[in-house]
């Protein structure tokens, strides 16, 4: 991938997604948006947000989740599926919040990551959104699409985070998770996407061999 090229991909994203970085999550805070990328693991976005309106009103403060009781909360969170895992982690979560850190969210990404339930995607998702640090959300469309496009070779996502830490602008760490799904979800589908369809066919190599 030359830097001409990645450039001409990334004025075709901006001018077909735009430049917002408004998150896909619903949430008002940033223990919100915490919990909302928790459940968001192997499940849509806007089945979260589906959820979450209901779960916020039940539970409207961290102290109330870190209260929480496990099989209840595993019911209220049921339809994101693994709901065992995420109603463990997001008590488990809310109660380090209260007792290190006050109730508030930090920013670091080593205290981000020691949270229960918290891996890189999740803490980037969080320093990206919330306090605006340039981050790198890599999620399945991300991935996929970035390898297509020829910016990683890697499978492992911490990898492929890296790799396009390398290789993308700053101003664009956050809006490449955000433009990436947008075309994954609607053209680059998986497991066939639209390459026919696709306005980066030409500077994709899998796009290329659509004649």
């Amino acid at each position: 991938m030359t830097q001409k090229n990645l450039q001409k991909i990334l004025n075709i994203l901006d001018e077909h997604y735009g430049t917002d970085t408004k998150c896909y999550l619903d949430h008002d805070n940033a223990w919100q948006l915490l919990i909302a990328t928790i459940l968001s693991a192997q499940c849509t976005d806007a089945r979260v947000n589906i959820v979450t309106a209901t779960l916020f009103k039940k539970y409207p403060t961290v102290k109330a989740f870190a209260e929480a009781d496990l099989k209840e909360l595993e019911q209220d969170i049921h339809s994101t599926g693994f709901y065992h895992n995420k109603a463990k982690n997001i008590i488990a979560c809310c109660r380090v919040l209260l007792e290190k850190y006050d109730g508030e969210v930090p920013s670091s990404i080593e205290e981000l990551t020691a949270l229960p339930g918290v891996g890189r995607k999740t803490a980037n998702v969080i320093r990206g959104n919330i306090y605006n640090e340039p981050s790198i959300v890599v999620d399945t469309h991300v991935k996929r699409v970035s390898k297509k496009l020829g910016l990683t070779e890697e499978t492992d996502p911490v990898k492929v985070e890296f790799d396009l830490m390398k290789k993308l602008p700053k101003d664009h760490w956050i809006l490449w998770n955000l433009q990436i799904i947008a075309h994954g979800r609607s053209i680059c589908k998986a497991p066939k996407p639209y390459c026919e369809n696709c306005f980066l066919k030409d500077l994709c190599d899998t796009g290329k061999k659509i004649k």
